[in-house]
């Protein structure tokens, strides 16, 4: 505790505690605000609110600084693989190599989902989004593990359980959108390649993930497992706080996801290009429209709520785009078109000057389309990398004896105390 900051309202003189984070983060602690002064704190959208303290992530927008468990993300991105970064966040310190074999051995055991569930995937019209089939299928899970119920017991196995069956059922959705045969996991395989290997194999045809994909998957992976107090990671807390089962929260945080203002962004980067190349609009016009404040013309992929300088995520992306492009020969009109779309933005001092640097969403969007991953599964594979950071925040807030129920305040603005009127008396 640091020391306290005073409050005068109404004529009266309140101290409030100051607590200081491990980085020197600044809090001022107000859940005794109401009971003391009748007063509470209006923070649309939390956007100045902490919910939770959290050993987990660590993150400085205005110094672009990005930490899982203390460890840079660009090392992460650069010497780990996303099973052991997993690892990493879930129980909070790298993997020894046992650990690393018995987590990695864990997720192929439950790489599989019960055969059962596979007349659900028969239940979808073929125009279901991959998202609501992800969702619902994760929620099921808890019916055919009915121990996860008990959110105190099994985390162990609970975890890499789901860990594992996502990256199944999210390629079991995508075949189910395309009307191809299901591919059945294969476990001498990677965590990626194996996701790989059931989202493009098909029958009695050899199929081997390209090496340069598998390390790009792996990255894209990282990048998104975690970012602290998001709306989805909040979206699990918050209902976990109920003492929901790990599976009926992560459902719910993939719903949160699904938005196009959060995991949807980088989706709606391609459709931005798409729409440019189809109506055949210069980037350069495009990029005058977007600084016209009576243009609905918005610039997708640039600029990010938290950062305020460059996205380390997105210099790691980029570098990885470069690659991946070059190497595989990509000629792609569309991906040529972002190229120029980003020269022309960094090239214009507007953007520059108000820190409108391409974001995540810019870079993922255009590796996943590079990798051959179709538009609408882009916020499954959101969804994917996400998930240990989901699994950690969810154990974390379990594992906090202070953890209470979410339960926000608001100010009414409503009617007033009114009568109730007969039906034959209302004009």
């Amino acid at each position: 505790m640091a020391d306290n900051a005073k409050l005068i309202l109404e004529g009266k003189e309140y101290e409030i505690p100051v607590v200081v984070g491990s980085e020197n983060e600044k809090a001022l602690e107000i859940s005794k605000l109401r009971s003391q002064t009748g007063h509470i704190t209006l923070d649309s959208g939390f956007v100045n609110t902490g919910s939770t303290t959290s050993a987990i992530t660590y993150l400085d927008g205005e110094q672009g600084i990005l930490r899982y468990r203390g460890i840079p993300i660009e090392q992460l991105a650069k010497n780990s693989s996303f099973v052991e970064t997993s690892y990493l966040l879930i129980y909070g310190h790298l993997p020894t190599k046992d650990q690393l074999a018995n987590f990695s051995h864990l997720l192929n055991m439950h790489s599989m989902i019960h055969e059962d569930m596979k007349h659900f995937f028969d239940g979808y019209p073929a125009t279901a989004h991959p998202m609501a089939i992800l969702s619902s299928m994760v929620c099921s899970l808890s019916a055919y593990y009915p121990e996860s119920l008990n959110v105190f017991e099994s985390f162990d196995s609970q975890a890499p359980r789901l860990l594992s069956k996502l990256r199944t059922i999210a390629a079991f959705s995508y075949k189910k959108s395309v009307g191809h045969p299901m591919m059945y996991p294969q476990n001498h395989l990677s965590y990626c390649a194996n996701f790989l290997q059931m989202m493009f194999a098909v029958p009695a045809e050899p199929f081997e993930a390209d090496e340069d994909i598998v390390k790009a998957l792996n990255i894209l992976l990282i990048l998104h497992a975690d970012h602290e107090q998001n709306c989805s990671t909040s979206t699990v807390r918050l209902v976990g706080s109920s003492q929901a089962n790990m599976y009926a929260s992560v459902s719910a945080g993939i719903l949160a996801l699904w938005g196009p203002l959060h995991g949807g962004a980088n989706q709606a980067v391609i459709e931005m290009l798409e729409d440019l190349q189809n109506s055949g609009t210069s980037c350069k016009k495009f990029i005058s429209s977007v600084k016209d404040k009576d243009s609905k013309s918005k610039l997708m992929g640039f600029g990010h709520r938290v950062y305020k300088s460059y996205d380390p995520r997105a210099k790691i992306l980029k570098e990885m785009t470069d690659l991946i492009l070059s190497k595989r020969g990509v000629n792609d009109p569309l991906l040529d078109l972002a190229k120029e779309m980003e020269e022309t933005a960094l090239s214009d001092s507007y953007f520059v000057e108000r820190n409108l640097y391409p974001n995540v969403d810019f870079y993922s969007g255009l590796l996943y389309k590079a990798m051959g991953i179709p538009v609408n599964m882009f916020t499954v594979m959101f969804a994917i990398g996400r998930l240990p950071g989901w699994i950690a925040h969810w154990k974390e807030m379990m594992d906090d004896p202070q953890t209470k129920i979410g339960r926000p305040r608001q100010i009414y603005t409503g009617e007033t105390a009114r009568d109730y009127v007969h039906i034959d008396q209302r004009k």
